[in-house]
């Protein structure tokens, strides 16, 4: 009988980027900081559950998401955590162009979350800044949530420069005054999309053609970031939606703005050619991130609460050995609240049922101030805990993942069984000589209230360099091979 799991891992299928060291494991801070960072219990229980490694998930980036911040008129977002405010007020336009002073006091809640984690956390902290649209008043529409037809540029003609500033103004102070320095900078999100319109009750959001428009605004931000001394910060660019409209976005823009940027920043919604844009972030010689994802599906037979961590560790199992990316990012770990107030005079979307599909690895409760964890937590740290930057990933078979570690003589594997039944699964280590190394298994299974979470099981000996195991069914399992 054939196992569900056979494979021969090679050292000739590493991954080629960032010279094949992972990078790390992160999260957007779009949006959910912005609707806990007011509350000190929360803030710092997301801290650790997030980011510490031996207690929490072990997460070492964070996308920050600079505010454009809308029309202080306008009240059309009603999610209670997607309101991010901008800093730039009291902004005026005249023939010298764009006027703007600072309010570094705004996003009081989102820096809150961060100057926490990089606290408690900062030693090998990795933090992006990136935007989701300009300020309102560099807009088409007037209106950071996007423009009247969603499928035309929003920024202004005249404002490339005027964006490209206020970002930098913004690096330079997190950089100066409060220690956050950031590693990328990237002005736009999923540019080549209809998403955003103006009004919307969602979030913001900036339309930019691909080719002219894109790359102006690349080259921009560079020169505001070189003016400020940032040489330092990298581009990168340009987080499209899916594969196929990222290998447009890169082969679309000008050889100056491709040059410009030192990292490929892909999200995974709509899946596509991965090979093809992992070939073509080579054939440029760039870093490649998987820089968002995440969903509301389930995988497996009759799961129960194991159902969508499933879908995420089958989600991440696909990415990874498809892209081979130097870093795995998800969307918000957070993206349900329970609250008797709401926030802002909106109403929160209260707790989701976890057994079917849902966003994000937990839900916030304001009123008990507590963190309440799903089984997509348990299984994001199936793969987060055990696999650590600086490690190697090498491209493995259907529902397997593996990185290796030389200086540690460390193997990794992330095994999934999706069905119902235990699978039989070999997998082929004659490169690696771990002929009697120990073997630590993890599982995660089951339900929050009667399941498995990270639990260790019995360890053995790798007694060949053939390694066979059976899989609980609806389970993920993480071997420590070392």
């Amino acid at each position: 009988m054939l196992s569900f799991i056979d494979c021969h891992l090679s050292l000739k299928k590493c991954s080629p980027f960032n010279g094949g060291k992972f990078e790390g494991w992160g999260t957007s801070f779009c949006w959910w900081p912005n609707r806990i960072g007011y509350l000190d219990e929360l803030s710092e229980q997301a801290a650790k559950l997030f980011f510490d490694p031996k207690e929490g998930l072990g997460l070492n980036i964070i996308r920050y998401n600079i505010g454009g911040g809308d029309d202080p008129t306008h009240h059309h977002i009603t999610r209670t955590d997607s309101m991010v405010p901008g800093y730039a007020i009291n902004p005026s336009h005249d023939a010298n162009g764009y006027h703007w002073s600072y309010d570094w006091n705004a996003d009081q809640n989102q820096r809150n979350v961060l100057i926490k984690v990089a606290e408690c956390y900062g030693k090998d902290l990795i933090v992006e800044g990136f935007s989701n649209s300009p300020p309102y008043f560099m807009t088409n529409s007037g209106c950071s949530s996007g423009s009247v037809n969603a499928g035309e540029n929003n920024l202004r003609e005249d404002a490339y420069g005027a964006f490209a500033s206020y970002l930098a103004d913004v690096a330079q102070h997190f950089s100066k005054e409060w220690g956050i320095h950031f590693q990328s900078m990237t002005a736009m999100n999923e540019p080549d999309t209809e998403y955003w319109h103006a009004l919307s009750d969602k979030q913001e959001g900036c339309h930019f053609d691909p080719g002219e428009s894109q790359s102006v605004m690349i080259i921009a931000l560079r020169e505001a970031l070189d003016e400020r001394g940032l040489n330092d910060i990298l581009i990168s660019g340009t987080d499209e939606t899916g594969i196929d409209c990222q290998i447009n976005s890169i082969n679309s823009l000008s050889e100056v703005a491709r040059e410009t940027i030192a990292r490929i920043d892909t999200h995974s919604y709509l899946e596509g050619d991965n090979e093809g844009l992992r070939k073509l972030a080579q054939s440029y010689y760039k870093n490649l991130w998987m820089s968002e994802v995440d969903g509301g599906d389930t995988s497996g037979f009759n799961a129960g609460e194991m159902g969508a961590a499933l879908w995420l560790a089958n989600k991440i199992i696909s990415d990874i050995n498809g892209l081979l990316p130097a870093a795995w990012v998800l969307w918000q770990v957070i993206d349900s609240h329970i609250s008797s107030y709401g926030y802002m005079g909106n109403k929160d979307s209260g707790k989701p049922d976890y057994t079917g599909g849902y966003w994000g690895l937990a839900t916030a409760d304001h009123d008990s101030k507590k963190i309440i964890l799903s089984m997509k937590y348990y299984a994001m740290g199936q793969f987060s805990r055990y696999i650590r930057p600086n490690d190697t990933i090498i491209q493995a078979g259907e529902h397997v993942i593996a990185s290796w570690n030389q200086e540690e003589r460390k193997l990794v594997l992330v095994m999934v069984n999706d069905t119902n039944e235990k699978q039989s699964c070999k997998v082929d280590l004659d490169e690696f000589a771990l002929k009697g190394a120990k073997i630590c298994p993890i599982r995660t299974s089951g339900s929050i209230e009667n399941g498995e979470h990270w639990n260790r099981l019995e360890s053995s000996v790798l007694t060949e360099n053939i390694f066979e195991t059976e899989l609980k069914e609806n389970s993920i399992t993480t071997f420590v091979i070392r």
